[in-house]
């Protein structure tokens, strides 16, 4: 655990007891959430402490079984009894059933250690205290339902806000990944968006429960669709996963057709993602850059063992058919309407910036941004891992070498610059700061033809054929 984690769990924890300290002592809990065993008038203590019970063992319930996101993020539907107690007995109360109510199996099975529990709860009670704030000053007198609906959708909102700041906080801490990133991630939207949905819910529940002549048990009837809910959630994580693991099994599968390209395409993917962090790129270009890295020689398997793994110079012949595996992948990847944006990384990926690569023969930025990012990662991959005409490879300081030496040449300047500031180049000696983006040659801009022909690796450039 790094220092700044350890701070920031301390100063979380140290600030949700004192919250709830403070208002354990100054609001009182409401008879709202009373569980009524002589009727009505002013509730006994015994009832208010068993109407918290009640919604404790609820949420409970629903945090049972959480959704496991990505960075180790879990997501409960215990959202709706929340603020349904917390609508019923106020900040008090709805803080109480945080603490008690949000335990789940991974905790009472010891998988969570003792620190980690804390934060976990800290993170709830806080906007559970916050958001029960601002339902208290918002929902005005008993009876009052639309004005109780407001005001439980404005604290729900509340704590969503806060949850998600300090989920996030922990996410950025702990792994240095962005806060930006982890909140535009699509899994994060997508559930965190559905997850107001329980909110309205939640109201309800807490109405049912006060209804005269229904009570408790009625709250009961919310668990089929609180326990759908949970289902729908874990299918679309489950889904988005699948697909992610076909992709890796798909480029796997590619890579062990040549030995010298195993774990390639792995490589090339996390070394893509740290170079789209550096250059600060969207969630959405990082999940582009992280299936286009493991797809992006996908294209490969239409090319002959006889050509793949051939360990001599290639013929002009084979040249041309190693050559078209951008064009195949992109080919092959086009029907999956969910990879769309990786097309163009796949298919000009080997594009040169002074636009004598293929098959295009794009210059500067007319090559799309992660393709030149992926560019860079798939040359530094290449150069650093043996191949069959570079049986030696070379290391990572001669390889910073050669992206510098053809930067503005072969490669994007602000692409390689951004590589140097990743994990991949710690303690590397860097050849130098890059100088000026090199003028294009006009060579570059004339005649060029839809599928350009090498006879092989240019001179001094072992980056020419990568992959």
């Amino acid at each position: 655990m790094t220092r700044s984690l350890k701070i920031y769990i301390t100063g979380l924890v140290g600030a949700a007891a004192l919250a709830l300290l403070a208002t354990s002592l100054v609001i009182p809990i409401d008879d709202g959430i009373a569980l009524r065993f002589q009727g009505h008038g002013i509730a006994t203590e015994i009832e208010l402490l068993a109407g918290v019970a009640f919604w404790i063992v609820v949420t409970l319930f629903a945090s049972a079984l959480p959704v496991t996101l990505s960075e180790g993020v879990h997501i409960a539907v215990s959202t709706a009894p929340l603020m349904a107690a917390t609508a019923l007995g106020g900040p008090t109360a709805g803080a109480l059933v945080a603490v008690f109510g949000t335990l789940d199996m991974r905790e009472v099975r010891g998988r969570v250690p003792w620190y980690g529990i804390l934060t976990n709860h800290a993170a709830i009670v806080l906007p559970v205290i916050a958001g029960g704030l601002v339902i208290h000053a918002f929902k005005g007198e008993p009876g009052e339902f639309a004005n109780e609906l407001v005001a439980t959708l404005l604290g729900s909102l509340v704590y969503f806000t806060l949850n998600l700041t300090f989920v996030s906080a922990i996410v950025f801490f702990r792994g240095g990944r962005s806060i930006r990133e982890f909140l535009n991630r699509a899994e994060t939207k997508n559930i965190y968006v559905n997850l107001l949905t329980l909110a309205p819910m939640g109201w309800l529940m807490a109405r049912m429960y006060a209804l005269s002549g229904a009570g408790w048990w009625t709250t009961l009837l919310f668990a089929l669709p609180l326990y759908t809910t949970r289902v729908a959630y874990h299918r679309f994580v489950e889904m988005r996963d699948m697909f992610t693991q076909t992709i890796g099994a798909l480029a796997e599968a590619v890579d062990k057709r040549d030995p010298f390209t195993s774990k390639h395409s792995q490589n090339v993917r996390m070394i893509s993602v740290d170079i789209g962090r550096e250059m600060r790129v969207g969630a959405s270009e990082l999940e582009a850059l992280e299936w286009g890295g493991l797809l992006h020689d996908v294209g490969k398997i239409g090319v002959p063992d006889n050509i793949l793994l051939k360990q001599e110079r290639l013929t002009r012949e084979e040249r041309m058919v190693m050559n078209a595996h951008p064009v195949l992948g992109a080919e092959i990847i086009a029907p999956v309407a969910k990879l769309a944006p990786e097309l163009p990384i796949i298919r000009h990926h080997h594009e040169w910036y002074n636009g004598s690569g293929y098959p295009d023969r794009l210059m500067g930025d007319e090559i799309p941004k992660l393709a030149r990012v992926l560019h860079v990662a798939d040359a530094f991959e290449a150069m650093t891992a043996a191949r069959p005409y570079r049986m030696n490879p070379l290391t990572n300081e001669q390889a910073l070498g050669e992206l510098r030496k053809f930067a503005g040449i072969q490669f994007d300047p602000e692409v390689v610059d951004a590589f140097v500031r990743t994990r991949w180049a710690n303690d590397v000696r860097d050849p130098g700061r890059p100088q000026p983006a090199r003028p294009i040659p006009l060579l570059g801009q004339h005649g060029r033809s839809p599928q350009p022909v090498f006879d092989g690796p240019a001179p001094g450039s072992p980056a020419a054929d990568l992959g």
